[in-house]
């Protein structure tokens, strides 16, 4: 740290203390050169997620987005908003804990296909014809039918020996 003052870089620590609610330290410090005194501030430098569009375009990743998609998708289905929230979080937190600095907008599809699909069909298969843009009722009926597969496979119940 360069001395304000007479701009010599080496100084001591007289004091340090975390701020109320522990995001900044603040340190007192002297300078050995000139022997005044000054502050600092130290705190955690975040930096966002930048979502990497379709068009190579690059743009912060932005929580209501995310939150208003799946509004969409949810709309007059019975699922709270409660509910809604939760899944955002989910996919925030996984996006950080995979993501360091960019993520693809196709990986964010993806995981809120997988999120919507776990908690409410209709809600999935709205998204999924938007996200994955059917061409065709084909693709569409195709989607509806490997949801129909799988809700059959969690219904049959195990055969007692």
């Amino acid at each position: 740290m360069k001395c304000p003052y007479c701009n010599y870089d080496n100084d001591k620590v007289v004091d340090s203390r975390s701020s109320h609610d522990s995001q900044v330290i603040r340190r007192r410090r002297e300078c050995t050169q000139c022997d005044k005194r000054y502050t600092t501030y130290e705190r955690i430098e975040e930096i966002p997620l930048r979502v990497i569009k379709k068009d190579n375009s690059r743009e912060d990743f932005d929580r209501q987005k995310l939150m208003s998609g799946i509004l969409k998708a949810c709309e007059k289905r019975p699922v709270s908003i409660e509910k809604i929230e939760i899944v955002v979080d989910e996919i925030e937190k996984a996006l950080e804990s995979r993501y360091d600095k960019e993520v693809k907008s196709v990986e964010i599809g993806e995981v809120m296909m997988k999120k919507l699909k776990l908690l409410d069909d209709i809600a999935y298969v709205r998204f999924a014809s938007v996200y994955r843009q059917f061409k065709d009722i084909d693709q569409f009926m195709n989607e509806v039918k490997s949801l129909k597969n799988v809700d059959k496979r969690k219904k049959k119940k195990p055969t007692s020996v």
